[in-house]
């Protein structure tokens, strides 16, 4: 729809609105970021934003938004004569996940310059959002090469763009404000850190609430420039505040006792670096000025706190953001109480006691007390869902409804029985760094940092004919192709006589992300509280480096009648932790069923993303004491079903974790039967050995490898 939904008609969403707000009152605050589950307004709130910002006063026809009264002497589209001015509203830039680095920074045309000698230069989307605001939707999903340019321009606050000794710079400040579903993976440590706030996002499990949220997202649907037309009031009314808070900004006193419970609040919290200070500085400084305050309050440092400290607290990539909000009181009680001093001439509409936006939910047309203390009553995009398993994951089923452990000994390899009580989930050991596994072969899947691969960025490795626009311009090889054909051109001079033909595109070798398809033995023999807790230490610290190398994973557990799919392949791996913590033991071992589940999500994914190569990890000690649906002799069922991954060119590594002084070799076994290597658990550490494991090797050609995980990779073979 082309009228967008009010800022203050959402519903709910407190802490989201406000975080909103203080970064239009300060952009110096230094941006969102919104974590939620879907249908909770994350998006539209964030969309709605742009109608309350003041309007920006420009140079005209300058592309890269220099601001008259201090233009930027590098402007490409400069120099810029003065006093000519014009205002414009500001900008909402969004950039989609699958941009391209030209469609962020901005391209040169390089065929051009080669030959005319002329540096054409078409600004990104970095140059549009110049100050204004970047919106990222799902900025989780966002590919690291992009990342990394978003990181130069925030910490330099300008863009550089080269190629091939060509060079342009144009300033870009901008608020980067994203949203994600955490459930989809979480962020790069570097680029959280880059986001001044952070708010956690939840539907509202009140009927009342969700009614009024259908209610008005439904009338919007209806007659949507009807409804934005009843909420212009308030909208105007909330954006009259913005601009009187900002003028207030600059009179608002930061005293040394604010500037000490801040410091307080962040050591005691354990932040790393002294961003966060800053930016709860920059914060609590906003929040009075939007109550209409010029004294910075104890309370303002709490709010402060509660939005820029949960996603900078030292923490296990695993652990759930949040602040200890009872330690945060206890910091704070340290410090005396302000003294009240009333403001004179308050702003129409502040709080003069400022307290955090808590409004009474009832604004606007709807409940007709208008805009609420500390800023418009909140709302939602569209009806919120209810709440399910991610991505469609199935619940682990919990321990009295399981499928029953072998009563014998864990060590015992004889067939158990599968009638006896199921053991509690056990807690896994502390992780460790693992070694480096990797997918043989050159892929072309999503960049990451597991198995080589085919990539826009990394080290050049040759050159082609461009297809499509040039964007890695290989200079040695368009030389090449074309001094043969000088003569005949008719060069006269210095210069190369150069044509489109000529020019070649850089071909270059990176690094991909994989999917790791976890399979662990859950069976009664591997039901030793001690070892099962080693073996979720194991799979836990893998876990962690699926994390750190941007792979997606998914689970699968065996154990009882046969086999289930813990987690989807997804890229939250924190999700897939949550679900290895619960997991129960106990019952017979379907080492055969947890093979063909592997068989058959790997053969679904591969329809999904043929581009994404998987590696198998098999956790087990190797025995199988059922053959599940198979009939028939378990060990050989168990070697079938691995002979056919096998023949796919499924990439394998079995982790042994078969313990004591007697071992059977059966986890060696089934590895050579998968065509892949065989690990202990101890053999997983990364300082148990003095060299790193490079490749997953398996017995199949590269080219049975290449050809089943994407076509395009037989070239590579």
């Amino acid at each position: 729809m082309s009228t967008p939904y009010p800022f203050t008609a959402v519903v709910g969403q407190t802490d989201l609105r406000l975080a909103l707000l203080l970064n239009a009152v300060s952009p110096a605050v230094g941006g969102v970021l919104v974590r939620g589950e879907k249908g909770t307004a994350k998006s539209t709130a964030v969309r709605a934003l742009s109608a309350l910002l003041p309007q920006v006063a420009v140079v005209p026809g300058c592309r890269f938004s220099c601001a008259p009264a201090t233009p930027d002497p590098g402007c490409p589209d400069g120099p810029h004569g003065s006093g000519v001015s014009a205002e414009r509203p500001a900008r909402m830039v969004e950039l989609p996940v699958g941009a391209s680095e030209d469609r962020l920074v901005g391209a040169l045309d390089i065929e051009r310059a080669l030959a005319e000698g002329v540096k054409a230069f078409e600004p990104g989307l970095l140059a549009d959002a110049h100050r204004g605001i970047l919106y990222v939707d799902e900025v989780n999903l966002l590919h690291d090469h992009l990342i990394d340019l978003l990181l130069d321009a925030a910490a330099m606050g300008a863009s550089y763009v080269e190629r091939e000794g060509v060079s342009v710079r144009h300033a870009a400040r901008f608020l980067l404000v994203g949203t994600m579903n955490p459930e989809e993976g979480e962020l790069r440590p570097q680029l959280l850190d880059r986001f001044g706030l952070t708010v956690e996002v939840a539907a509202s499990r009140e009927p009342e609430q969700r009614v009024e949220v259908v209610r008005r997202r439904l009338a919007y649907e209806d007659d949507a420039a009807g409804f934005a037309a009843r909420w212009a009031g308030d909208e105007a009314a909330v954006r009259d505040r913005v601009v009187a808070a900002r003028a207030l900004l600059p009179q608002v006193r930061l005293g040394d006792g604010a500037l000490m419970q801040i410091a307080a609040t962040c050591a005691g919290f354990e932040v790393d670096g002294m961003r966060a200070d800053i930016v709860m500085a920059r914060t609590a400084t906003a929040l009075a000025a939007w109550a209409g305050r010029t004294e910075v309050r104890k309370e303002d440092v709490r709010q402060a706190a509660l939005l820029a400290l949960p996603h900078r607290r030292r923490r296990n990539p695993f652990d759930a953001p949040g602040l200890d909000e009872d330690r945060l009181d206890e910091i704070l009680d340290g410090f005396p109480d302000d003294e009240p001093e009333p403001d004179p001439d308050p702003e129409p509409g502040s709080d003069p006691d400022g307290d955090g936006g808590d409004g009474d939910g009832d604004g606007g047309p709807d409940g007709g007390d208008g805009v609420p203390p500390q800023g418009p009553e909140p709302a939602a995009e569209s009806a919120p869902e209810p709440p399910a398993a991610s991505d469609g994951a199935e619940t682990p089923p919990p321990a009295d409804t399981a499928d029953p452990k072998d009563p014998k000994d864990a060590a015992d390899p004889a067939p158990a029985a599968a009638d006896g009580p199921v053991q509690a989930a056990v807690r896994a050991a502390e992780p460790f760094r693992t070694r480096m596994l990797s997918v043989p072969g050159l892929g072309e899947g999503a960049v990451g940092r597991r198995s080589r691969a085919r990539t826009a960025h990394g080290r050049t490795t040759g050159a082609q004919r461009p297809r499509g626009h040039l964007t890695k311009l290989h200079l040695a090889a368009t030389v090449q192709a074309a001094a043969p054909h000088q003569r005949a051109r008719g060069r006269a001079g210095r210069g190369l006589v150069i044509r489109k033909d000529d020019l070649r595109q850089a071909t270059r070798e990176g690094r991909e992300g994989n999917l790791v398809l976890f399979v662990v033995d859950a069976s009664g023999s591997m039901a030793a509280r001690q070892r099962m807790g080693a073996v979720k230490g194991a799979v836990l610290s893998l876990l962690l480096d699926a994390y750190q190398r941007r792979d997606k994973v998914g689970l699968i557990t065996f154990r009882g009648a046969g086999a289930e799919l813990a987690l989807p392949p997804t890229s939250s791996v924190d999700t897939a932790a949550a679900r290895l913590e619960l997991l129960p033991t106990g019952g017979r071992t379907p080492l055969a069923a947890g093979l063909l589940k592997a068989h058959e999500v790997l053969r679904i994914e591969r329809l999904r993303d043929p581009a994404r190569r998987p590696l198998l990890v098999v956790v087990t000690d190797g025995r199988a004491t059922s053959a599940g649906s198979l009939g028939g002799d378990p060990r050989a069922a168990g070697r079938r079903s691995a002979r056919l991954l096998a023949g796919e060119g499924v990439a394998s590594v079995v982790v042994d974790c078969e313990a004591g002084p007697v071992r059977l070799g059966l986890a060696g076994a089934l590895a050579a039967d998968l065509g892949g290597p065989s690990v202990t658990l101890d053999g997983l550490r990364a300082d148990s050995l003095a060299g790193l494991v490079k490749d997953v090797r398996t017995s199949v050609s590269r080219t049975s490898v290449s050809s089943h995980s994407n076509p395009r990779n037989r070239r590579a073979a």
